[in-house]
């Protein structure tokens, strides 16, 4: 006849260790979910309900929610100039950045030898360097009685950028769209040539190598192995340099003009000077919705879903 054996006893402990186990993942993220929700959450909160107080209102008399969505309407209307003068002037910086950084990286990852780490520690160094004093040097490089500026006199190329309306007239370089750009570019190149180069470096030689035993030109194979699998870190430096170059006013305060003002500067100015809340957390939160709406457009037309 057959036994059925008893059932044995668990040892003591073990029902309550699997819960334990099951709540340790979150008691690991409750510190990194309490930073942004003090640090992201309540500030966006405070800003979204600032862009919705009554226009009417001041510091003096006092802000009132009303719930007032035509600040963005009129935000919108009477600044779009700068805010689209601020989304041209981050999307050219960011293919300059692209173009540049692009050819740094593959000469760091692929041709520095035992030069990479010098090049890395070149390429981060201006990060030791004040941001301000770093955009106050270009004072300096583009002054209108600096050798950049006779240079590009005697090359003519002040005259191709004023065609193109990077300047305003023919024999100076600052204080116009192209010295603003060239701010961007310098400061934020750095942003695009670290995830391109830590992309490149995961690129496995032996497919550069089979590509042109497959009787690929250089360039072909570049275009089909090299580039494609460097594309995740295309995307990421991208997106570091445009979204922060997109709400920068450091640049256009010290190297522009009132001609050449980007949307940061007119928030800047709303909430420091003209004490403007409404308006500004208003066109804080516009700038937001465009940037993010444009980032998951780019990403998944870019097929790197996986980044967002």
């Amino acid at each position: 006849m057959a036994t059925v054996d008893a059932p044995q006893d668990l040892p003591t402990g073990a029902g309550t260790r699997r819960p334990r186990r099951r709540l340790t993942g979150y008691w690991l993220i409750l510190p990194g979910a309490l930073w942004l929700l003090v640090f992201f959450v309540v500030p966006f909160y405070s800003l979204v309900a600032s862009s919705l107080f009554d226009p009417d209102g001041s510091v003096l008399t006092g802000y009132e929610m009303t719930w007032h969505i035509g600040n963005y309407w009129d935000a919108f209307t009477q600044y779009k100039g700068q805010l689209g003068r601020s989304l041209l002037y981050a999307g050219i910086a960011t293919i300059v950045c692209l173009v540049v950084g692009y050819v740094l990286a593959y000469a760091i990852a692929f041709k520095a030898g035992r030069w990479k780490n010098l090049m890395l520690v070149l390429v981060i160094a201006p990060f030791f360097t004040s941001f301000l004093l770093r955009t106050l040097s270009w004072k300096l490089i583009l002054a209108d009685d600096g050798w950049v500026v006779g240079v590009a006199q005697a090359i003519h190329l002040t005259d191709v950028l004023n065609l193109i309306g990077l300047t305003t007239t023919d024999d100076r370089l600052l204080a116009t769209p192209f010295a603003v750009i060239a701010g961007l570019t310098y400061n934020f190149l750095p942003f695009m040539v670290l995830p391109l180069y830590a992309s490149l470096e995961k690129v496995d030689v032996r497919l550069i190598e089979a590509a042109g035993d497959l009787y690929a030109s250089p360039m072909r194979g570049f275009f089909k192995v090299t580039f494609p699998l460097s594309l995740p870190g295309v995307v990421a430096g991208t997106l570091l340099t445009f979204i922060p170059a997109a709400g920068d006013y450091v640049n256009a305060q010290l190297l522009g003009s009132t001609n050449t003002k980007m949307i940061g500067n007119s928030i800047q100015s709303l909430f420091t000077t003209q004490l403007d809340y409404a308006t500004a957390g208003a066109l804080s939160v516009i700038l937001m919705v465009i940037i993010v709406a444009a980032v998951m457009i780019y990403v998944r037309t870019a097929g790197t879903e996986e980044l967002v």
